[in-house]
């Protein structure tokens, strides 16, 4: 069992500081929801509220049409996962582990079945005797999160709880965690400021900005279609265009930019531009094709001269002066042809639908 939550109209102010603006939120039970915002944007306050460490100024906390705004942390029975583990260094791991059954009385049998239990859905079967000091960043967060998972709570917080591991540890842990959700069916709320962690691992992103959800969303839909500059520059790579329509009809947009000539096509969702609107567009880095000829049937082209080509394994992140201004372009390694070389002349084409309109941040 799961449960969802529902947050209505959070304001939390520190004196004259506002950390959270009005937010509302539903999670529906069983979801895997990732709040993700950079340094100081309210999302780890949005989770203190949740979590009841921190009580919100204005507005209510609903889980499964319960109103919690006035319970206590252990009244709400959630799990949580810090970033800094929080193990009891005196205990071993198998104390650590049963430490939240102890607190509910549960039988000595039942306790030491149950923390086999754990043990094993963690991998860590032979590790219940060390202490948290024998044991590696990736192993003792593995026991935070066992710890947190034993008492079968309703709904896991995680609080940047992967941000302290190196890079390939913290790759197989999302890998785990994504796991365990798809098994235990629990409603997990992530907070982090890692992009890349919330596009793989998460069932909806919610995007917070000086104390607001700027917006919401599956990961592909995000990225594809962000609707402003903030989340296309947040969440991931992004090339932006500054023109002047020309010419609309629909979704269909015709504009200039640097003297070039472009057409956009494609949902957008903000009101209707005219011709002689300004006009922002959001392009992502790997939508751009790269050629050392003119493509002469392209819908979107430009001259470029590449100003800096960095090796990234799979692929090469290209940067390059266009006459719409710096743009970026990602290129495979093993692409067929010459690789691209500081001081190339080459042309950048794209299709009309493979950018988006971008709105006004607010």
């Amino acid at each position: 069992m799961s449960e969802s939550i529902r947050l209505d109209h959070l304001t939390k102010r520190y004196g004259g500081h506002l950390a959270t603006d009005d937010v509302s939120l539903e999670i529906p039970a069983g979801r895997f929801v990732t709040l993700l915002g950079p340094s100081g944007s309210g999302k780890t306050t949005l989770l203190m509220m949740i979590a009841g460490f921190v009580r919100p100024t204005t507005g209510r906390i609903v889980v499964s049409g319960r109103d919690i705004t006035d319970d206590p942390p252990e009244r709400r029975e959630f799990g949580m996962v810090f970033q800094g583990y929080a193990l009891f260094p005196h205990l071993t791991v198998a104390e650590n582990l049963a430490f939240p059954l102890k607190l509910r009385k549960m039988p000595r049998a039942r306790i030491e079945q149950e923390v086999r239990r754990m043990l094993d859905t963690v991998h860590l079967p032979q590790l219940g005797g060390r202490y948290p000091r024998e044991l590696s960043g990736g192993q003792q967060q593995r026991v935070a999160l066992a710890r947190a998972l034993i008492f079968n709570p309703k709904v896991l917080l995680l609080d940047e709880s992967l941000s302290a591991l190196d890079k390939n540890l913290r790759a197989g842990l999302q890998e785990e965690l994504r796991d365990l959700h798809a098994r235990l069916g629990t409603t997990f709320v992530f907070v982090t400021h890692d992009q890349e962690e919330a596009l793989s691992m998460s069932d909806e992103i919610v995007i917070v900005n000086h104390g607001r959800i700027v917006q919401s969303g599956a990961p592909r839909a995000l990225y594809d279609r962000p609707r402003t500059r903030f989340v296309a520059d947040f969440l991931g790579r992004a090339n932006f265009v500054e023109g002047i329509v020309t010419a609309s009809a629909g979704t269909a947009i015709s504009y200039e930019a640097g003297g070039i000539p472009l057409r956009q096509a494609g949902p957008s969702d903000g009101p209707p531009v005219r011709p002689g609107d300004a006009i922002l567009v959001g392009l992502r880095p790997e939508k751009l094709r790269l050629a050392r000829d003119e493509p002469g049937g392209a819908t979107n082209r430009t001259p470029a001269e590449i100003a800096l080509v960095t090796f990234e394994g799979a692929d090469h992140h290209v940067r390059l002066t266009t006459p719409l201004g710096p743009m970026q372009a990602v290129v495979p390694s093993d692409a067929a042809g010459p690789q691209p070389t500081r001081g190339d002349k080459v042309w950048l084409s794209w299709d009309a639908d493979a950018s988006v309109v971008l709105h006004d941040d607010r």
